[in-house]
C-alpha cells in the first residue's frame, strides 16, 4: 500500500487546516471596496493592507519552517491555527485602519506557521512518485479556500460586514482542537539534520541569500513572479470590477468562486496525469503565459460575463503553475532539507505577495487598468526567462534525486 493511502487521514487533516486558512484569506477580497468606501482609505492603503499580511509572514515563514523540522510538524501547524484564529477576531472588531493592519499582520504570522510545516509534512509522508500527487491535493485545498472565501465574504456580508470574520475564527479554534487531538506526527518530525544547528542561526536575509546558491534557487524566482501577478491581479480586482462596472460584494465572489473552481477540479483529479505527461519545465512555462495574456485581457473585456470567462483562466492557470513548482522545488530539496526549502517557498511567495499589492495599490490610484499592465509584464517576462532555463533547471532535478 502506498504511503499517500496509508496517511490519508492525516492528508485530510492538512487539506482540512490549509483550506481554512486560505478561507480566511479570501474573505477579504469582496469585503475590501466596501472597507474602502467606510473608512475612507484609497488603493496605495488598501495595497499595504495587503501587504501587511505577506511581510509578517515573509518573516516567520524561514523561522517556521525549521521549527517544524526541530519540533515537528503537528506542533506548529497547530499554533499557526490558534494565531490565525486571533487575526480573525481582530479584524472583526476593527473600526480604525492601524486595527486592520495589526489584524492581517497576525493573520500573516499563522499563516506563514501553517504552510511550510503542511508542505514538509506531505514530504515526510509521500515517497517521490506520490510527491506530485501530495502536493496537488494540498494545493487544490489552498484553491478551494480562495474559491469558498470571497463566496463566504461576499454572501455572509449581506448579513453584516464584520460576520465572515468571527465564523472564520470560531471555525479555525475548532479545526486546531480537533488537528491536535487526530493529526498524528509525520514520521520524519523527530530526525535532526545536524546541519540545522547551523541553520538556526541565520538571519532571514542570509537565508535567502543563501537560497541564491541552491540548484532550486530558479524555482523560487518563479514563486515570486507567481505570487506578485496573482496578488497584483487578486488586489485591485475588487476595486477594479466595483469602479469601472459597479459590481457588489456579491457579485465580485460569484466571479471569483466560478474563476477558481477549474484550478480545484484540476489539482483534484487529473493534476499529477499532467505534470508526469508534460513535465513540470513544460507546464510552468505554459501557465506563466496563459496567466500574463489572460490578465492583459482583463482591460479589454466588457461585461459580466466576459469578466467570468477571464478570469477563470487566469485561476485555472495560477492554479495549476502553484503547485508545479512546489512539486519541482520538493524533488529538487534534499530530505533534511524539506522544512527549509517549504519555508523559503512561503518566503518568496510572501515577497510576491508585498510587491504586488503595493505596486497594485500605487498604480491603481494613477490609473485602474495600469496594475493589470504591469501584472501581465512580469509574467510574459518570466515566462521568456522559463524557456531559458527550463533545460537547466531539469538537469539539477535529476542530479538532485
Amino acid at each position: 500500500m502506498s504511503l499517500l493511502l496509508r496517511n490519508r487521514g492525516a492528508m485530510l487533516m492538512l487539506m482540512i487546516s490549509i483550506f481554512l486558512t486560505f478561507t480566511g484569506i479570501g474573505l477579504v477580497v469582496p469585503i475590501l471596496p466596501t472597507y474602502m468606501n467606510e473608512l475612507h482609505i484609497g488603493g496605495s492603503v488598501v495595497g499595504m493592507l495587503v501587504a501587511a499580511f505577506s511581510l509578517t509572514q515573509l518573516i516567520v515563514s524561514p523561522l517556521a519552517g525549521r521549527m517544524s523540522d526541530r519540533m515537528g510538524r503537528k506542533r506548529i501547524i497547530v499554533l499557526g491555527l490558534i494565531v490565525f484564529a486571533f487575526s480573525e477576531l481582530a479584524f472583526g472588531v476593527a473600526h480604525q485602519p492601524w486595527m486592520l493592519f495589526v489584524a492581517r499582520m497576525l493573520g500573516g504570522i499563522g499563516a506563514a506557521m501553517i504552510m511550510p510545516a503542511v508542505m514538509a509534512y506531505v514530504a515526510d509522508t509521500t515517497s517521490m512518485d506520490e510527491r506530485a500527487k501530495g502536493m496537488g491535493l494540498i494545493n487544490a485545498a489552498i484553491t478551494t479556500g480562495f474559491i469558498i472565501g470571497p463566496g463566504i465574504g461576499g454572501y455572509l456580508a449581506e448579513f453584516g460586514i464584520r460576520v465572515p470574520f468571527f465564523a472564520a475564527a470560531v471555525a479555525a479554534a475548532f479545526v486546531a482542537i480537533i488537528t491536535f487531538i487526530l493529526l498524528p506526527e509525520s514520521r520524519a518530525a523527530a530526525v535532526h539534520d545536524p546541519a540545522s544547528g547551523q541553520q538556526k542561526s541565520e538571519s532571514l536575509v542570509a537565508q535567502l541569500l543563501r537560497s541564491y546558491r541552491e540548484p532550486y534557487f530558479i524555482g523560487l524566482i518563479i514563486v515570486f513572479v507567481m505570487s506578485f501577478g496573482l496578488a497584483n491581479y487578486e488586489t485591485v480586482f475588487g476595486l477594479f470590477v466595483d469602479h469601472k462596472f459597479g459590481f457588489t460584494p456579491k457579485d465580485i465572489a460569484f466571479v471569483l468562486t466560478f474563476g477558481s473552481i477549474a484550478g480545484a477540479v484540476v489539482q483534484l483529479t487529473v493534476f499529477s496525469w499532467i505534470l508526469n505527461r508534460f513535465g513540470e519545465n513544460r507546464v510552468i512555462s505554459v501557465c506563466l503565459l496563459a496567466s500574463g495574456v489572460f490578465i492583459l485581457l482583463t482591460l479589454f473585456v466588457h461585461g459580466y460575463f466576459a469578466i467570468m470567462a477571464v478570469t477563470f483562466i487566469v485561476f485555472l492557470a495560477m492554479d495549476i503553475l502553484r503547485p508545479a513548482v512546489g512539486t519541482q522545488l520538493s524533488k529538487m530539496a534534499g530530505e533534511s532539507q524539506q522544512g527549509f526549502v517549504m519555508g523559503m517557498n512561503s518566503a518568496y511567495t510572501s515577497l510576491g505577495n508585498i510587491a504586488g499589492p503595493i505596486v497594485a495599490g500605487i498604480l491603481f490610484d494613477l490609473d485602474i487598468n495600469y496594475p493589470y499592465g504591469a501584472a501581465a509584464l512580469v509574467l510574459v517576462l518570466c515566462f521568456l526567462m522559463s524557456l531559458g532555463t527550463g533545460k537547466r533547471m531539469a538537469r539539477r532535478s535529476v542530479q538532485a534525486k
